[in-house]
């Protein structure tokens, strides 16, 4: 095999692998998994979300604060462009639009129906730098770019049955399908 085929594959693995990380990243967030947003980035990593500026045990707590009082979240992952600097270090810009439902708070509930939620919507963009170190490839460094953000009513936005919801937590249904499949060891 030519060191030009050989290197297309490393690459082809190496973009799977990134793509991986941001995946874990958004689930993370959205069942609010902090061991697989952890995994996502390197233990010395720098996270600029605008409100937060720090290091990944501060982003976690951070989230956790932000988060409290979600129902739900989801993370849509789109355009995603990996743009190698060398072997081991990639600039990559994912497109990305989050979506939370909350309840109402006192003071915001005039006007809604008893039914009814708030819904904060931001697209954007992560403008991360990728390192490969000891062999995984993870977030080095982090710049979150909002594009937009807004907060709108979910008229009906309320859970009801008979549908499965999305929980933050691990009584989602992942979670259960992951022990069904890997067992205790999660997968």
């Amino acid at each position: 095999m030519s060191d030009n085929a050989v290197l297309a594959i490393q690459r082809i693995s190496d973009r799977i692998e990134i793509s991986d990380a941001m995946c874990r990243y958004a689930r993370g967030v959205d069942r609010g998994d902090w061991d697989a947003l952890r995994s996502a980035y390197h233990s010395d990593a720098y996270d600029d979300h605008g409100e937060y500026k720090g290091g990944i045990d501060g982003l976690v707590e951070w989230l956790d604060l932000r988060f409290a009082g979600v129902d739900n979240s989801i993370h849509f992952l789109g355009n995603c462009l990996i743009e190698f600097a060398g072997p081991d270090v990639a600039l990559v810009e994912t497109y990305f639009a989050s979506r939370r439902l909350r309840k109402p708070v006192a003071g915001e509930r005039e006007d809604l129906g008893p039914q009814d939620q708030l819904c904060r919507q931001a697209w954007g963009r992560y403008v991360d730098r990728f390192e490969r170190r000891d062999g995984e490839w993870k977030v080095a460094h982090r710049v979150v770019v909002v594009d937009a953000a807004f907060t709108s009513v979910a008229e009906g936005g309320m859970r009801s049955a008979p549908l499965t919801w999305g929980t933050r937590d691990k009584t989602d249904a992942l979670y259960a399908a992951k022990q069904a499949l890997f067992g205790a060891s999660g997968g």
